[in-house]
């Protein structure tokens, strides 16, 4: 799966990982979501995967992920299967290079927000919430320029590197369904005072 243009991989930044956890739940087939807190410095109280920089403890990439799920989320390192890791990202705004580790999550754990300074909330999100037409839909940022997909499910309004990479795994699945491409709304003002906070 190649890296969509606007996340191509450039010199310089700092490593993390995001883990893509896929699991079997109550409604199905289900991907592991967290809500970071509004209060941090960058993506604040954007949805996300679990994820964040590789410690210089951590043996890779994978161990970050899986680190940071536990941390985030409570997901138990021992229940879940690694099954690949994706190309390297990188996100301009937070100057990381992240590698998308995709897991399934073979014993799941009770899930609960981790530390409330950084994780707002969790969820288990069903695949066939997020591939419903009526959730899918586009989103611009203030210069009415920059468009990309974007998920309303369980109270969320999923975008931005998330919401990219999302789309992709859900195409390289192939769980996608036709939606309207030209349904486009600009980004609630509270999503892009905290999003373009410093």
């Amino acid at each position: 799966m190649a890296a969509p243009p606007m996340f191509q991989p450039v010199q310089g930044g700092r490593a993390a990982a995001v883990l893509i956890l896929f699991g079997e739940g109550s409604d199905g087939p289900d991907i592991l979501l967290t809500e970071r807190a509004a209060t941090l410095n960058k993506h604040a109280g954007q949805p996300a995967f679990p994820g964040g920089r590789i410690d210089p403890e951590d043996d890779g990439p994978v161990a970050a992920a899986l680190r940071e799920a536990w941390e985030e989320a409570g997901v138990e390192p021992s229940g879940v299967d690694v099954l690949c890791t994706l190309p390297e990202l990188y996100l301009s705004h937070s100057e990381h290079r992240v590698t998308p580790v995709a897991g399934w999550w073979r014993e799941p754990s009770e899930i609960a927000p981790g530390h409330p300074g950084e994780v707002a909330a969790v969820a288990r999100v069903p695949i066939s919430e997020l591939v419903e037409p009526e959730n899918r839909l586009m989103v611009r940022n203030s210069t009415g320029l920059r468009i990309g997909p974007a998920f309303r499910v369980r109270d969320m309004l999923v975008w931005g590197f998330t919401a990219a990479l999302l789309t992709r795994v859900l195409d390289a699945g192939g769980w996608n369904q036709p939606w309207d491409t030209d349904h486009v709304e600009d980004l609630p003002q509270d999503v892009l005072r905290l999003a373009t906070r410093d």
